[in-house]
C-alpha cells in the first residue's frame, strides 16, 4: 500500500503563484512516477502533469504547459507541483497519484491516490 498526502492548496489572486506538495509512504519504492491531476466542479479529472521517480523526467498536458513545473525530493519522498501565471480556470482540487508504470496520462493508469488538496484562483 501506498499513502499519499497533499497540501499547499488554497486561495490566490489571478497572476499568482502557489506551490503543492504530495508526501508519499509506505511500499514507495513500488512506484515509478507520480502524477497530478485537477477536478473542476463538475468536471471530469483532468492529467496535469507527472515526473519520474528515477530520473526526473517530467511530462506535462498542453492546458498547462510553461506554467508548472513538477519536481521531486526523493529523500523525502516528496513531490512537488509548482504553479504559476495561475487563472481562475484553474480552480479546482488537485489530486497526486502513484503509479508502477514508467509513465501514465490517464486516471486509469494510476494505483494510489491522495485526498485532494483545494486551489482556488479568484480574478
Amino acid at each position: 500500500q501506498v499513502q499519499l498526502v497533499e497540501s499547499g492548496g488554497g486561495l490566490v489572486q489571478a497572476g499568482g503563484s502557489l506551490r503543492l506538495s504530495c508526501a508519499a509512504s509506505g511500499r514507495t519504492f513500488s512506484m515509478n512516477t507520480m502524477g497530478w491531476f485537477r477536478q473542476a466542479p463538475g468536471k471530469e479529472r483532468d492529467f496535469v502533469g507527472y515526473i519520474s521517480w528515477s530520473n526526473g523526467r517530467t511530462y506535462y498536458a498542453d492546458s498547462v504547459r510553461g506554467r508548472v513545473t513538477i519536481s521531486r525530493d526523493n529523500a523525502k519522498n516528496t513531490v512537488y507541483l509548482q504553479m504559476s501565471s495561475l487563472k481562475p480556470e484553474d480552480t479546482a482540487v488537485y489530486y497526486c497519484a502513484a503509479t508502477r508504470k514508467f509513465y501514465g496520462r490517464d486516471r486509469d493508469d494510476y494505483d494510489y491516490w491522495g485526498q485532494g488538496t483545494q486551489v482556488t484562483v479568484s480574478s
